[in-house]
């Protein structure tokens, strides 16, 4: 399987920093109660896609995970609502206070989605970059989603990922085939607790 390094787009304090604006949303909506006032640099202003996943702890099972990939709110917004929305997942059960403290909170800062325009569907192969690349499928009114970890994570080469991304769209695996098929991609800087509420760190996407 063929992995890339991709340059960050956020330094490590951002991602500490994207994580504790998540956490503190959280908290908010599950607790009720209100939300803490974080001091954000200008780069936390500008708009910017974002996700928010949480994790069982320490199986690290799916609890949910919500997000924008397209730049329509400033990040520090973004990151709010996507952690809000994530604990009540339409997936799974509405996240509950007793579980504050056996999840741990993941966060991917996205770059904006481009259109991948081939002559050849199979040109996808050699383009689409393992670790570097997440995906969006689009045909008609579906539209499915993977962040640019979840092949790495499961070990999907690129033919692999293209099928699940499109099959997350509602679609046959082999619709990347399909000519009326719209292919998008974006990369993400992505930042997770170790445990939870614990030290926060980048997440690799070369599966060192």
């Amino acid at each position: 399987m063929q992995v890339c390094n991709v340059p960050a787009m956020y330094e490590e304090e951002d991602g500490t920093l994207a994580v504790k604006l998540a956490r503190a949303s959280i908290d908010r909506s599950v607790k009720g109660i209100p939300m803490p006032e974080i001091k954000v640099p200008e780069k936390f202003q500008n708009d910017s896609g974002a996700f928010v996943t949480l994790n069982t702890y320490p199986n690290l099972d799916l609890r949910g995970c919500i997000g924008f990939p397209e730049p329509y709110f400033p990040l520090k917004d973004a990151l709010v609502k996507a952690a809000e929305s994530a604990t009540r997942d339409p997936r799974f059960p509405r996240l509950k206070a007793s579980e504050l403290d056996n999840i741990v909170v993941e966060v991917s800062l996205l770059s904006p989605p481009q259109r991948i325009k081939v002559k050849n569907p199979k040109e996808y192969l050699n383009i689409v970059k393992i670790g570097k690349h997440g995906l969006i499928v689009e045909q008609g009114g579906f539209k499915g989603l993977l962040l640019p970890q979840v092949p790495v994570e499961w070990g999907w080469d690129v033919e692999k990922y293209l099928g699940q991304t499109c099959m997350k769209a509602g679609l046959f695996a082999d619709a990347w085939l399909d000519s009326r098929t719209r292919i998008y991609s974006f990369e993400g800087d992505v930042f997770s607790e170790e445990k939870p509420r614990g030290t926060v760190r980048r997440k690799k996407l070369d599966g060192a």
